[in-house]
């Protein structure tokens, strides 16, 4: 792994466990093993730090997904519960093992970096867009109207991303079953809209 790839990963890390403006270059260093020197030669700034972390953070979870087995289901409805399902089940432990990178840096920065604020956008929206295919056909299948596939995809990121905030504020032993809890009630609107009230989660 090179020096720049330690980097980052110690950044999903330490952002995901403290926060990015809590976060120093110092701590950073520390935990890639790497030297001041070799920060500022992959990365002009902390702020160039954190873009390129939504960027890796985009990349590894897009090809995580890209490769999920729900997308080997014939039916879209049963693909777009199969994406729920597998969201719900990457939920345990404390929130810093499933909360977004994207999502907290955005929190955080977008009024202070405008940079992050777009890579942020481009990471959880790419989320969203990646669900708009299977949404669109599931909508056409089943006659739904009032709604398009690309506003469902941003429904279920800001579920997603609410879900994440909301466990932030609770006891550690309480917040991956919160999170949960959320993204089950979601699963339950997904399977209404598309008829699918009587299968199982």
């Amino acid at each position: 792994m090179t020096a720049r790839d330690k980097l980052l990963e110690a950044a999903v890390k330490l952002i995901r466990t403290s926060g990015y403006a809590a976060t120093s270059v110092d701590q950073l260093c520390a935990e890639a093993g790497v030297t001041k020197g070799a920060f500022f030669h992959h990365f002009t700034s902390k702020e160039a730090l954190g873009v390129a972390a939504a960027d890796y953070w985009s990349a590894s979870t897009s090809a995580f997904f890209a490769s999920a087995p729900f997308h080997d289901l014939p039916d879209p409805v049963d693909r777009a519960l199969g994406y729920l399902d597998l969201r719900i089940a990457l939920i345990g432990g404390p929130p810093e093992a499933f909360s977004c990178v994207a999502g907290t840096l955005v929190q955080e920065a977008f009024r202070s970096s405008a940079a992050i604020r777009v890579a942020a956008e481009a990471s959880i929206m790419g989320n969203a867009n990646a669900l708009e295919a299977d949404l669109d056909a599931a909508i056409v299948q089943c006659g739904v109207s009032g709604t398009t596939g690309a506003s469902l995809a941003r429904h279920v990121q800001a579920v997603i991303q609410g879900a994440f905030v909301v466990a932030k504020t609770q006891p550690e032993e309480c917040a991956a079953s919160l999170a949960r809890e959320q993204l089950a009630h979601l699963r339950r609107y997904f399977a209404m809209l598309f008829g699918r009230e009587n299968q199982e989660e």
